[in-house]
C-alpha cells in the first residue's frame, strides 16, 4: 500500500497483536486524561500556588484556609468549558481529516496548554491556559475511543472500555501520590511542587504525538472518504487475511461502505443542531438519544465522585483529620478506587448496565449519606472536647467515602461512557460520543465551581445533596435509559424506535419488531446496517452491493407494504423475504 506509510505498524503486527497496540496507544491518551483529572487535587493544596493566585492561605500545620472558593473553583472548572468546546471541534475535526491527524492536534494543543499552565504567574495567566489544556483534552476524549472502537471487533469492545477506564484511574493515582511525595520536599512551600506535576503531564502527551503517526487510521473513516482500498487492507490486517478471517473482513468492509453511503446522502442532517433537537432522525429518536447520553454524565459527577476526587483531602479535613493525615487518606483512596475498577471488567457484561447503575445507585447513596452524617458527629464532639469519639466517628466517615469511590468504580465510572458508544448509529458515532464529552464537561464544570462554594457554606451537607442525586438517577434509569446489554449495535435502531420515551414502551415496541420482521433482526446480528437515518426505514438485508431500503416501517402498527422491486432484489441476492 503506497498510500501507508512502511514504517506504519499495520505492515508488521495483525489481529489481536494490532489490536493490542492500538489500544496501548489509546491508553497513552487515557491515562493523560486520568492523570490530568486528578492533578488539580494536589495542586490546590500547595502553599506557593495558593499564595500566588491568592484564593487563601495555609496555617501552620499545614492545614489549607479557602478565602475565595469562587476563585478557587472557577480555575478547576474553567478546565471543563475547554473540554466541552475541544469536543465539539473534535468530532468535527475527526470527520473532517481522520482520526490520527486529530488525535495529533489534540496532543499538540494539550501540551502547549500544560507549558502555559507550569509556567503561569497569576490567576488570569493560570485560567487562559486551563481554558486551552481543556481544549486540548477535550479533542483527544472526543476522537480516542471513536478511533479505539472503530477498530476493534464487538465482541471486545464493552471489555475494553472498562479496562481503559483502569488506567484512566491509574493516572489518577499517579497524579495523586507524586504530588503527596513533593508536598514532603521542602516542607511543601516551593514553586516546585505544583510546577512540576502539571509539566509531567507532558511526557505522556508528547509519545501519543511522536507513535500515532505509525498506527493505521480508522478503516471506517477511510471508506467514508473514498480510500476503499486501504481501508479493505487495514480491516484484512485488524481481522486476518486467511481463509474464513478473510471472508469476515470482507464482509465487514461491504457493511461499512453501505453506511458510508447512506451517511453522504444524509450529512445535512447529522449537524450538531440537528442532533440535540432530533431534526430529519425520524424513527431514529436522535435527539432523546443525546440528551439520554448528556444528562447520564452530568448525574455521574454529580452521585459525587468530582467532589470527591479533587476535594477529597477538604472532605478528610471536616470527618476530623489533620492536613497532612488527610493528605494520604485520599491517596489511600484513590489506589482503592483503580483496583475497584476490575469488577466492572467482569461484571459488566453479566449483569448489564441498567443493572450496574442500580446497585451502584443504592450503595453509593447509603455511602454520602452515612459520610456526612459521622462528620457531622466528629465535628460535634470535636467542639465539645471528646477527642477519642470524633477520631472514632471521623474515621467511620473517611470509611464511607472509601466505600463510595469503590463502589463508583465498580459502576458509574464506566456505564456512563460506555453508553453513548453503543447506543448511536454508526453514521453519527463520533459525534454522539462527543455530545456524551459535552454532557461530562458540563456535569464536572458545573459541580467543580460550585463544590469550594458549597463545602464552605454547608460543609458536610454537601455529601446529603449527593446521596439525594443517587436517589434520583435510581427511577430515572428505570425510566428512561432501555437496557443496551447483550444488543448488537444494529439492534439499537429498533430499541428506540418507539414514540415514547419511556423503557417500559421502548422494550415492548422492541419486541413487536422482532417479532413482526424476523429478517431485520438476523440482518442485525449479521451485522448488517439496519435502519437509514433519513426515513426510519429499514434498509435490506441483501443490499451488501447497494444501499436498498425496504419499504417496512418501524412503527409496528403500520401495515407494511413489500413492492415488487423489493421482491426481485430479494430473488437476486438470495435473502429472506421480510
Amino acid at each position: 500500500m503506497d498510500k501507508i506509510g512502511k514504517f506504519n505498524v499495520v505492515h508488521r503486527l495483525e489481529k489481536r497483536k494490532l489490536l493490542i497496540g492500538i489500544n496501548c496507544v489509546a491508553a497513552l491518551s487515557i491515562f493523560f486524561f486520568g492523570y490530568d483529572q486528578g492533578m488539580m487535587g494536589g495542586v490546590n493544596n500547595a502553599k506557593h500556588y495558593i499564595d500566588l493566585m491568592g484564593f487563601g492561605y495555609v496555617q501552620e500545620d499545614k492545614t489549607v484556609v479557602i478565602t475565595d472558593s469562587l476563585l478557587q473553583g472557577g480555575i478547576v472548572s474553567v478546565y471543563y468549558l475547554g473540554t466541552l468546546l475541544g469536543c465539539l471541534f473534535g468530532g468535527w475535526t475527526g470527520d473532517k481529516v481522520g482520526r490520527i491527524k486529530t488525535i495529533a492536534l489534540g496532543s499538540v494543543w494539550a501540551i502547549f496548554g500544560a507549558c502555559l499552565q507550569c509556567s503561569a504567574q497569576n490567576k488570569e495567566w493560570m485560567i487562559c491556559s486551563r481554558l486551552l489544556n481543556g481544549i486540548g483534552t477535550g479533542i483527544l476524549n472526543a476522537i480516542v475511543p471513536v478511533w479505539a472502537t472503530e477498530t476493534a471487533e464487538h465482541t471486545s469492545r464493552g471489555q475494553f472500555i472498562a479496562i481503559e477506564f483502569t488506567l484512566n484511574i491509574f493516572g489518577v493515582v499517579v497524579a495523586y501520590w507524586l504530588e503527596y511525595g513533593l508536598s514532603l520536599m521542602d516542607n511543601g512551600e516551593s514553586a516546585f511542587r505544583w510546577r512540576f506535576p502539571i509539566a509531567f503531564q507532558i511526557i505522556p502527551l508528547i509519545f501519543l504525538l511522536a507513535i500515532v503517526w505509525f498506527f493505521p487510521e480508522s478503516p471506517r473513516w477511510l471508506t467514508k472518504v473514498g480510500r476503499d482500498e486501504e481501508a479493505r487492507y487495514i480491516l484484512g490486517r485488524l481481522r486476518g487475511e486467511i481463509g474464513e478471517d478473510l471472508g469476515k473482513a470482507e464482509a465487514e468492509f461491504q457493511d461499512i461502505r453501505n453506511v458510508a453511503e447512506l451517511e453522504k446522502r444524509t450529512a445535512h442532517r447529522n449537524s450538531y443542531f440537528h442532533m440535540l433537537f432530533g431534526i430529519g432522525s425520524g424513527k431514529l429518536h436522535i435527539g432523546r438519544r443525546v440528551q439520554l447520553v448528556v444528562w447520564l454524565q452530568i448525574m455521574q459527577e454529580w452521585v459525587g465522585i468530582a467532589g470527591v476526587t479533587i476535594y477529597a483531602p477538604t472532605i478528610f479535613s471536616q470527618a476530623g483529620f489533620d492536613g497532612e493525615k488527610s493528605q494520604w487518606i485520599a491517596g489511600l483512596n484513590n489506589t482503592l478506587y483503580m483496583l475497584s475498577t476490575f469488577i466492572c471488567v467482569f461484571t459488566l457484561d453479566r449483569i448489564g448496565r441498567r443493572w450496574t447503575l442500580w446497585w451502584g445507585s443504592v450503595g453509593q447513596g447509603i455511602a454520602m449519606f452515612l459520610a456526612g452524617g459521622m462528620s457531622r458527629i466528629a465535628q460535634d464532639n470535636d467542639a465539645v472536647g471528646d477527642v477519642a469519639k470524633a477520631g472514632q466517628y471521623g474515621a467511620a466517615s473517611a470509611a464511607m467515602v472509601y466505600i463510595f469511590t469503590f463502589v463508583f468504580g465498580a459502576t458509574w465510572l464506566t456505564v456512563p461512557w460506555l453508553y453513548p458508544a453503543e447506543i448511536f448509529p454508526l453514521e453519527v458515532r463520533a459525534k454522539g460520543n462527543a455530545w456524551g464529552v459535552v454532557g461530562w464537561s458540563i456535569g464536572n464544570g458545573w459541580l467543580t465551581l460550585l463544590c469550594p462554594v458549597m463545602f464552605a457554606d454547608i460543609g458536610e451537607k454537601t455529601l446529603y445533596i449527593f446521596g439525594i442525586c443517587n436517589v434520583i438517577t435510581i427511577p430515572m434509569v428505570w425510566a428512561l435509559y432501555p437496557e443496551s446489554n447483550q444488543r448488537t449495535l444494529e439492534e439499537m435502531d429498533l430499541l428506540f424506535a418507539a414514540d415514547s420515551p419511556w423503557v417500559w414502551d421502548a422494550e415492548s415496541n422492541f419486541a413487536k419488531l422482532k417479532e413482526q420482521n424476523p429478517g431485520l433482526v438476523q440482518a442485525a446480528q449479521r451485522g448488517n446496517s439496519v435502519v437509514d437515518p433519513e426515513t426510519g426505514l429499514p434498509v435490506q438485508d441483501g443490499a451488501r452491493r447497494r444501499s436498498t431500503r425496504a419499504q417496512l416501517s418501524l412503527d409496528p402498527n403500520e401495515v407494511r407494504d413489500e413492492s415488487p422491486d423489493i421482491e426481485a432484489d430479494e430473488k437476486d441476492v438470495g435473502t429472506t423475504k421480510y
